[in-house]
């Protein structure tokens, strides 16, 4: 059946939210495998330096985190799983470190794109606090200042699996998120 030409084809409704949880090779490679993350971008996010670079980023000076931007459709995956997923798979309770990462630019962080996100991100950051012992230092901000990361970090657990880094750091990461939350893995 042909549709009229005035008709759009139905899109699914998306949402977006910018993650910081150490380094975004771990935090992408993770949400590329939740089923319902239409797109996963690393990123560079909330300092007052405009298009950094990573060797920027990570000298600690120009403010920014390094972030994982995702877009999700929320009839398939919500909010709220998507921040179950971060609490687990990252350790919010280590101010500007993850593991050996350590500085500014490895904070853990939310940052919102609509602050109707707010509800549900304190909703789940309340229930963290429940779950750590140590107290959670994730700081929740409006995104600001956005630069996605160069092209060679993108999908760089998928394109490098063997690599030492990602080998030893990114692949249990991927590995506890897949054991946790089997439910919201990705089909074929």
């Amino acid at each position: 059946m042909n549709q009229p030409a005035d008709a759009s084809p139905t899109l699914p409704a998306t949402e977006t939210i910018t993650l910081g949880g150490g380094c975004f090779w771990c935090t992408e490679a993770v949400y590329l495998d939740v089923e319902g993350v239409l797109a996963v971008q690393s990123g560079y996010c909330n300092g007052p330096l405009p298009h950094p670079t990573y060797e920027q980023v990570c000298s600690g000076r120009t403010g920014h985190a390094e972030v994982v931007r995702v877009s999700f459709d929320p009839s398939r995956v919500s909010l709220r799983e998507l921040l179950q997923v971060f609490f687990v798979v990252h350790d919010p309770t280590t101010l500007n470190r993850q593991g050996n990462d350590a500085g500014t630019q490895y904070r853990s962080g939310i940052y919102w794109n609509d602050p109707s996100q707010l509800e549900v991100i304190e909703a789940v950051l309340d229930e963290a606090r429940a779950l750590w012992p140590d107290p959670v230092v994730t700081e929740v901000r409006s995104e600001q200042n956005y630069w996605p990361a160069e092209a060679y970090h993108q999908r760089y657990f998928e394109q490098h699996p063997e690599q030492g880094y990602c080998a030893w750091v990114v692949a249990p990461k991927v590995a506890k998120f897949r054991h946790t939350f089997a439910r919201l893995r990705r089909h074929g």
